[in-house]
Formats: C-alpha cells, sequence, structure tokens
C-alpha cells in the first residue's frame, strides 16, 4: 500500500541521466551552452528594454517575460548541470521532499505567470491593432502594471493548488524519479492513484492553467483576424500580421510543448519519454524566445544597441546625457 508524503519522509532520488555514464559529459557541456546563452539572451533583452527611451506595453510586457524565462532556467539547470558534473552513484541522487517541492512550485509557478502573461500580451496586440486610437487610453502604465500583477499571482495561486494536490497523493514503490528535476509527470509516475477519480483535480488545475489563457489568446485574435478582414488599407494586413508574428511564435511553442507534457492522463505517462521531452522543453525553447523577439522587435534592437553603447562609451554617454539638458 501507498503512503502519502509528509515532512519527515526522505524524499526522493533524482536519476537524471546517470544511467548513460558515456554520454552525460557532452550533455553537460550541452546543457551548459544552452543555459548560458538563454541567460545571456534574457538579460540581454532586460537590458534594452531599460535602456529603451520609451517603453510601451508590449515592451514592458516582453521584459516581464523574459524575467520569467530567465527564473525558469535558472530552477532547473543548476541542479541537472551539478548532477550531471558529479561522478556521483549511477542510481540517481538524492533531493529532499521540501527541496523537491520548492522546484516543482516554482517552475509551476513561472510556467503558469507564463501562460497568464501570453494572454495579456495578445489583448495588448488586440487593442493595438483594432483600436490604435484608443491604445494609449486603454493600455495605460496602471494597467499594465495591475496585468502584470495578476499573471503573478494567477500563476502562483495555481501553482500551489497543484503542488499540494501531488504532495497530497499516496506514493509506493522505489523513491527513484525518472527525470532531471521534480516535474509532476515523474511524481504522478510513482503515485498510487486507482483511477482517473484521483488525477481529475490535478487535470483540472492543469487545464486551468493553459486553458483559460488559451481561450483568452484565441478571443484577442480571432476578433484581430475579423478587424483584419474589414482592413482596406494597402498592406495594413502585411503590417499588422508582422506585429503579432513573434507572439504567435512564442505561444505556440509555450503552449504546444505545455499541453503536450502535462494535459493527458497517467496512463500514457513514459518516463524515459518524458524526460527526454523535459530536456527539450526547459532548455532549447527558452533558448530560441530571446532569438525570436530580438530579431523580430525594432525596439528591442534599439534598445540593445543603446544598452551595448552605454557599455562601451558610458563616459561619451553620460557626456551627450548631460549635454541634452536645458
Amino acid at each position: 500500500m501507498g503512503r502519502a508524503l509528509n515532512a519527515s519522509a526522505p524524499g526522493f532520488l533524482l536519476l537524471g541521466f546517470s544511467e548513460f555514464p558515456r554520454l552525460r559529459p557532452t550533455l553537460f557541456l550541452l546543457l551548459l551552452a544552452a543555459h548560458l546563452a538563454t541567460v545571456a539572451g534574457n538579460l540581454l533583452i532586460l537590458a534594452s528594454v531599460a535602456a529603451a527611451p520609451r517603453r510601451p506595453p508590449m515592451l514592458l510586457f516582453l521584459g516581464q517575460l523574459s524575467a520569467i524565462e530567465l527564473g525558469y532556467t535558472l530552477v532547473v539547470a543548476p541542479r541537472a548541470l551539478a548532477d550531471l558534473a558529479a561522478p556521483g552513484p549511477a542510481r540517481g541522487r538524492p533531493i529532499s521532499l521540501v527541496a523537491c517541492a520548492m522546484q516543482m512550485q516554482l517552475f509551476v509557478a513561472l510556467g503558469g505567470a507564463e501562460c497568464f502573461l501570453l494572454a495579456a500580451m495578445a489583448y495588448d496586440r488586440y487593442v493595438a491593432i483594432c483600436h490604435p486610437l484608443r491604445y494609449p487610453a486603454v493600455m495605460t502604465p496602471a494597467l499594465c502594471a495591475r496585468l502584470a500583477l495578476a499573471c503573478g499571482l494567477g500563476g502562483l495561486a495555481v501553482s500551489l493548488e497543484l503542488v499540494a494536490g501531488v504532495f497530497r497523493l499516496p506514493f509506493c514503490g522505489p523513491r527513484l524519479l525518472v527525470h532531471f528535476f521534480c516535474d509532476i509527470t515523474a511524481l504522478l509516475h510513482l503515485a498510487c492513484t486507482r483511477g482517473y477519480a484521483d488525477e481529475l483535480p490535478l487535470l483540472g488545475a492543469c487545464l486551468l492553467l493553459l486553458l483559460l489563457p488559451a481561450a483568452l489568446i484565441l478571443a484577442s485574435y480571432s476578433a484581430l483576424a475579423a478587424a483584419l478582414r474589414r482592413l482596406r488599407v494597402p498592406g495594413g494586413r502585411r503590417k499588422a500580421a508582422a506585429t503579432c508574428a513573434s507572439h504567435l511564435a512564442v505561444t505556440f511553442l509555450h503552449y504546444g510543448c505545455a499541453t503536450f507534457m502535462y494535459v493527458r492522463p497517467k496512463a500514457s505517462y513514459a518516463p524515459r519519454s518524458d524526460r527526454t521531452l523535459a530536456l527539450v522543453y526547459t532548455s532549447v525553447t527558452p533558448l530560441l524566445y530571446p532569438l525570436i523577439y530580438s530579431l523580430r522587435n525594432r525596439e528591442v534592437t534599439t534598445g540593445l544597441r543603446r544598452a551595448l553603447a552605454w557599455r562601451r562609451w558610458p563616459s561619451r554617454a553620460l557626456g551627450q546625457a548631460v549635454g541634452s539638458e536645458p
């Protein structure tokens, strides 16, 4: 019989990729390169947002998205890199119950905040394209701040309920997680659930976290598409589509991976396949986001040039700033 975990439980063993000793050095180097590139890319975007002379709502949302992605990779990658570098046991490395719960909670909270933030960004695109004259009055700094706070609190609230539901389940058998971090699917694979009834609350939380923002995004883009069909300005449709291309690419990447990973019953879990998919989901897709936005957003590239110019010639930039004052 399984038993529910409690504070005195010994925790788990993270298998990571310890069953591939010859592959571990290569995986370490690849993951380290992806991690450093992701951190550098998101820090550059944050620097470009800070250096921008004017910060429209989309640029502020992009800064928050980069901060989320930065936290996202810092939650998973350092522990995975440490386990790959350590010459530890071939049957995994221990992680305490508290550390496992905290890692899962932060991972889900950041992922949930990103889901809600993508919905807020879709609404911003709808207002900017469909109601350009009302855009400054609608998307005020106060509204953007409230939306950003709501995204963070929404992700936090759902993550607390989801993680509490996972750790209330009874677990049986060996405490070996065939994964490189405390992912939901890895723990559910060890749970002694008797049927779908035990999984419904968790599945419902995943659906709330993914489908509610997805419905808002779909509604925004449906209204936007209807407005574009009525547009008669030459080149207007192409310009409007270009402003949405980056957001749509990131949205498809995030929701496609998350839906495939988490919105499915426990019977379909395959720990080793899920581990490989999670490696792509947590290391490759966060690396693509800065590339997508930096290549498609003119304000990001302009702000990035300003940030780099300030770092290279701080005294000259300071002199120009002082000389421009009345």
